[in-house]
């Protein structure tokens, strides 16, 4: 299965009964002026409160490169690279995905696929991370509580690489 800007898939949280809830995670690529522009490519991930990764959401990178070359340069995105990409055999199903342009985008994650639904309540971090050839590195991170009572909105903001990086629990 191959990421879309905009899955809807449900997310049943922990809490004194299950809450079923949409998890989605709207993040900016912003435009940069520079002579040579590559589309970025992103790690997205759940860290726990220790800095391990619970689950790896998405790795956005250039997966139609004749040869897999585009895994190449997935070594960029150091932070997820170095807590689970070592490990991860690409592509991974239903979490490599194409890069994204410049813009605004969407995803949405279901438990399935994350184990976000066994989690333990605590605190916990969605980690964004972006790498460009050429260009630069950021890392954002947002942090959010589970379990989610009601609705949950959380933000955070690059300066370079990533703009604006939204979570949202419902």
């Amino acid at each position: 299965m191959k990421l879309s800007p905009s899955l809807a898939l449900t997310l049943p949280l922990l809490s004194g009964g299950a809450v079923a809830a949409d998890l989605s995670v709207k993040f900016e690529l912003p435009q940069l002026n520079v002579a040579e522009y590559h589309k970025p490519y992103v790690a997205m991930w759940i860290e726990k409160a220790d800095g391990a990764v619970a689950s790896t959401l998405a790795v956005l990178y250039d997966v139609k490169k004749k040869d897999n070359a585009g895994e190449k340069w997935v070594k960029d995105m150091r932070t997820w690279w170095r807590k689970a990409g070592r490990e991860a055999q690409l592509p991974i199903d239903g979490v490599s995905g194409a890069t994204r342009a410049a813009g605004t985008h969407t995803l949405s994650f279901g438990p399935a696929r994350t184990g976000i639904d066994k989690l333990p309540a605590g605190d916990y971090k969605l980690v964004v991370e972006a790498a460009r050839e050429a260009g630069g590195r950021e890392l954002v991170r947002v942090p959010f509580t589970l379990p989610a009572k009601g609705k949950v909105a959380a933000t955070a903001n690059g300066k370079e690489e990533l703009g604006a990086v939204s979570l949202n629990i419902q």
